[in-house]
């Protein structure tokens, strides 16, 4: 007979992997005993989504999980908030901490307790319950105040708290699905359609209004300190803004045009919906989040409690208004509603849009306008059951993400590549420009505003070393073409940078290309033009300065090999973002770093750029497999002529001749000194002989003459007949 004993040891062999999983929850994550301070027992993360059982002996107390494996909603940084959460038998949660977070508006000053504090919140609401930030979600719902100046962080922790729960507990059946399981999502009538002016959609509910005026904005920071858009504007319309779904034929079609309206939704994969925005007033809807890589932090879409958010890649710019009738609109707008939100055509939404004051340096207070939408019933069916929904996929939804990206920034992509066709043609024929310096200036002048003007602050296409680190590891790991694709202006600009690198160096974008480059370089000009004194380092110290730009371009490529996200935090020591991407419109200490290094650039030339910029480092380490040598040298530069090396305001010039590609910006002066023959000693001291061997062919020739005169008179020469000329 088998004894007691190793039937003892025999079930707790088979225990043991369960007890030691579930003993590895409870120490890596400590919390989780304050969440339930009753349990004595923890499983392990499993079932889909991941969660762990937690028990008192045999009682089953509730569930453990992490958000970022059961709703993995993205925040500013593009990466979740991973949140630590416990829920009870009954759906309520009974715990939050907050394990990772990368948000940069927590690097600027804002303490991250505050996130911590607003995350503990949470706790002893339910899994079902409707919770808004800064209110305006419905009627029902819970209210709760957002972190200050982090309004939509706060907003993604909503969702991600709220959401992870209602997963988690409705597939341990602890709730039931909100709405009923058999309600599927209303399927868009795409046969539905009926001409329709402007009139008649605002009429049937298709278009919705909300109209907010100065004193509505006033009345809302009613008792708080005055806003600066308040205080410029007292009265009138703050902001006369109309919105629309677009998927319904009849509205969209009305709307855009039958063309417009066939590549919108040829954009769209199943299950995505497009909104569009149309306002006026002195308020714009959009706010800074357009920015690349951003979140529109003034535009959002409620249903159901969840919050909407769009990010860059979410918007696309509306035309011409179709519908007879419409109005003229200053701002406009398609945004699009991904597939992963669920989102129901069929279901009342709400259009919050945010109304933000700043109040200090790091602290703003906000107001929230919401505008509700309820689709007609006559655009759309509910199927009655999931299955019997059939979502028909066009020709065109087949195409590649980024193909209607490009064919939407046409415009603008033939701009860009049209004036990176006159640079190549500027450089492959350099020598010829160069021998006209006025023509030179003022061809290198015009570009360099293109390059701010269009390419910086209205195209947003400031490459960052960020890019480079990006580039690097998706080339040692998944890379794909449609990543770099998704962003036309970049990935063009990009292309060429490399064909650029091989043939004259990296000079070519640092001196043409670079938008912070060309405002450095313009102020440097407008300074010169004021007779503003400049001043040099002497040569030992700005070659050992040199150094510094690769140091760090070593420390930020040792950071994103732990964590891209960290290198783009740190590499905020370009100040790319405040002065191109974001016009100067940031926190205080931004501004005063990247305006200081403007400031520089009255006194120095391109100080940034020499000295400190990681992006030049990285793209000097490549350029040193140039193929060709454009720039022209003589024997005697350096030995003994150094007037290229005293005229270099980048000092990529020694004083032996030579020139330091590494570190040359490209500027052509050397070049237009090289062919200067009332500067380049060599080619003046070649003009003087020149000089006086002509002064001599002329005194033989007028001799010549004066001799030949006097034969035919018969008179001789007399000494004053023949004058040196």
């Amino acid at each position: 007979m088998i004894s007691k004993d190793l039937i003892v040891i025999a079930a707790l062999s088979l225990l043991a992997p369960a007890m030691a999983q579930g003993s590895t929850v409870s120490k890596l994550y400590p919390s989780v005993r304050k969440f339930f301070p009753l349990a004595n027992r923890f499983g392990s993360f499993q079932g889909k989504p991941s969660a762990a059982p937690v028990y008192k002996d045999a009682r089953l107390l509730g569930y453990v999980f992490k958000t970022q494996d059961v709703a993995p909603f993205r925040g500013y940084s593009g990466e979740p908030i991973n949140i630590l959460m416990g829920i009870n038998v009954n759906g309520g949660i009974v715990g939050t901490d907050v394990l990772s977070q990368h948000e940069p508006i927590f690097l600027i000053g804002i303490p991250v307790r505050k996130l911590y504090r607003f995350v503990h919140r949470y706790t002893g609401h339910q899994a079902t319950d409707c919770i808004n930030v800064g209110g305006g979600g419905g009627r029902g719902c819970t209210t709760v105040d957002a972190i200050s100046s982090a309004t939509v962080t706060s907003m993604v922790v909503n969702r991600t708290i709220l959401q992870s729960a209602m997963d988690v507990a409705v597939s341990r059946k602890l709730v039931a699905p909100a709405g009923g399981a058999s309600l599927a999502p209303a399927h868009i009538r795409a046969r539905v359609f009926r001409t329709a002016n402007w009139r008649a959609l605002t009429g049937n509910g298709a278009i919705r209004h909300l109209f907010v005026t100065a004193n509505d904005v006033k009345q809302a920071f009613k008792g708080m300190p005055q806003g600066e858009v308040e205080r410029a504007h007292t009265d009138g319309a703050f902001i006369d803004l109309y919105y629309a779904y677009l998927n319904a034929p009849t509205i969209g079609r009305n709307l855009l045009g039958a063309s417009q309206y066939r590549w919108l939704m040829g954009t769209l994969k199943p299950g995505e919906h497009a909104i569009a925005l149309m306002a006026n007033g002195i308020y714009s809807f959009k706010g800074m989040g357009y920015v690349r890589g951003g979140v529109f932090d003034r535009t959002h879409v409620m249903q159901n409690g969840q919050i909407i958010l769009f990010h860059d890649l979410d918007y696309y710019r509306l035309g011409t208004l179709h519908a007879k009738g419409a109005p003229r609109f200053n701002e406009k707008a398609i945004f699009i509603i991904r597939k992963d939100y669920g989102f129901d055509p069929g279901k009342p939404w709400q259009l919050q849009l945010l109304v933000r004051r700043q109040i200090g340096a790091l602290k703003s207070i906000y107001a929230t306008f919401s505008g509700d939408y309820e689709l007609p019933a006559l655009y759309f069916s509910r199927p009655v059951t999931p299955k019997s929904v059939r979502l028909r996929k066009s020709t065109s939804a087949q195409e590649p993400i980024w193909v209607p990206v490009w064919r939407a920034d046409r415009a603008r992509i033939v701009i860009l590549i049209s004036a990176l066709v006159l640079l190549t043609v500027i450089l492959l024929w350099q020598d010829m420009l160069v021998r006209r310096p006025r023509l030179v200036r003022y061809v290198r002048t015009g570009y360099l505003i293109f390059t701010l003007g269009f390419m910086g602050w209205y195209a947003l296409g400031q490459i960052s070393v960020v890019n480079v680190f990006t580039f690097m590891h998706a080339v040692g790991g998944d890379f794909r073409w449609s990543t770099f694709l998704m962003d036309p202006m970049m990935f063009i600009l990009w292309t060429f940078v490399a064909v650029s690198m091989l043939l004259w160096g990296r000079g070519v974008f640092c001196g043409w290309l670079c938008p912070f480059g060309a405002l450095q370089k313009l102020v440097n000009e407008l300074a010169r033009g004021v007779r503003v004194r400049q001043f040099k380092l002497p040569a030992v110290v700005h070659e050992r300065l040199w150094a510094l730009k690769y140091v760090i371009l070593l420390v930020l490529f040792g950071v994103s090999l732990q964590s891209v996200g960290a290198a783009e935090r740190y590499a905020e020591v370009e100040p790319f973002k405040t002065a191109i991407i974001m016009h100067f419109q940031r926190q205080w200490p931004f501004v005063v770093y990247a305006g200081g290094l403007v400031a520089l650039s009255l006194f120095n030339e391109k100080f940034y750029c020499k000295y400190i910029c990681p992006l030049g480092a990285a793209l000097a380490v490549p350029a040193r497999l140039r193929l060709f040598s454009w720039l022209r040298r003589r024997k005697e530069c350096g030995k003994p002529c150094q007037v290229c090396a005293h005229e270099c305001e980048i000092q990529a010039i020694h004083e032996t001749g030579e020139i330091n590609v590494n570190e040359c910006h490209y500027c052509l002066d050397c070049q237009v000194t090289y062919w200067n023959d009332h500067k380049c000693p060599p080619l003046v001291e070649r003009r003087k002989r020149h000089h006086r061997v002509d002064r001599a062919q002329e005194s033989v020739r007028r001799m010549e003459a004066v001799l030949s005169t006097s034969a035919g008179s018969g008179r001789k020469a007399a000494p004053g007949d023949i004058q040196d000329p």
